[in-house]
């Protein structure tokens, strides 16, 4: 009878346990559920897409900078398979100064547009987190404004170009130094920083300044980052200022700048308009010296990016959900 009536506690226990996960499965939001099997295999299938889409391309682009002109002809243009590698092309664009020197060029706007850019961004998005700062609202509405109406290409080349930035450096910085998309994220994540932590420091007789360097800054590395990877990317791939700017001085040119000569043109960098990379062309396909250049070009990204790549959901995400 004891082992009846225990068998019988058990499976009753055993029943009210089973109940109340099925209450607790169905009472959690849909995306909460466990996965199925279905649904694993659909995002493994989905996520393996992503992924090729991004990798089949770049590795087209680095195998066809490796290839020779015999497997570029066999290929038909971009090579897809390895047949005859060769590092010359890679070879002869470093021997042209004009790419070295663009290279140089790019890693210098990249790095100070992307330092004034932060500063100018963070100072501003701090200022406005406070409600009661002066000039809060009107300053909010006039950046939004421009995020929809802006003056148009003419009026900012007659701007830049009367306050004498034709052919000079910061013409390729100072016009577009400013996101207001990027200062109201920042805003946002400013808006949201912990109150107690800064009713401290101004308790310990700290001001502004030092508010934003040791408790701001500090709690909001995440977005700062973010922010910084999307200054300096759209530093890196900038060319169309150079276009209005500095058209005809090639030592000032960037690197995407001569890219985009480079393949518009098909036939050598501007430091060797008539010949290319020097007798390149004999030895190397066209098509594969355009695809070392491209290489060159992402080399920088992809180094700084695994080291940003954790702050990069936290920081966007944050920001946005804090706003």
């Amino acid at each position: 009878m004891t082992n009846a009536l225990t068998i019988g506690r058990k499976s009753g226990e055993r029943r009210a346990a089973a109940a109340s996960r099925r209450r607790s499965r169905s009472a959690r939001p849909p995306w909460q559920e466990p996965p199925s099997t279905v649904g694993q295999a659909a995002k493994g299938l989905t996520l393996g897409g992503v992924l090729a889409v991004v990798l089949v391309p770049m590795w087209i682009i680095l195998l066809t900078s490796f290839s020779t002109p015999g497997a570029i002809n066999r290929a038909g243009g971009l090579v897809i398979w390895p047949d005859g590698l060769t590092t010359q092309a890679y070879r002869e664009m470093l021997a042209d100064s004009t790419v070295l020197t663009a290279l140089l060029v790019s890693l210098g706007i990249t790095a100070v547009g992307t330092a004034v850019s932060m500063i100018v961004s963070v100072l501003c998005a701090y200022g406005l987190s406070w409600p009661r700062s002066l000039g809060h609202r009107p300053i909010l509405v006039l950046l939004i404004i421009t995020m929809f109406v802006n003056g148009g290409l003419i009026p900012s080349f007659l701007v830049v170009t009367g306050l004498g930035g034709y052919g000079q450096w910061w013409a390729l910085i100072l016009p577009s130094a400013v996101s207001v998309f990027n200062i109201l994220v920042l805003r946002a994540f400013y808006s949201g920083t912990s109150g107690e932590l800064i009713d401290a420091a101004r308790m310990d007789g700290a001001g502004e300044w030092r508010i934003l360097w040791s408790v701001v800054l500090p709690t909001s590395r995440a977005v700062t980052a973010v922010i910084a990877l999307f200054y300096g990317v759209g530093y890196w791939n900038s060319f169309f200022n150079v276009m209005l700017y500095m058209p005809t001085d090639s030592q000032k040119w960037p690197l995407q700048y001569v890219l985009l000569t480079y393949v518009n043109r098909g036939n050598g960098l501007p430091g060797s308009l008539n010949t290319g990379f020097g007798n390149a062309h004999v030895q190397t396909a066209p098509l594969s010296l355009q695809m070392a250049v491209v290489v060159l070009t992402l080399v920088p990204l992809v180094a700084v990016y695994p080291f940003v790549q954790k702050h990069l959901r936290t920081g966007v995400l944050t920001g946005a959900i804090k706003g």
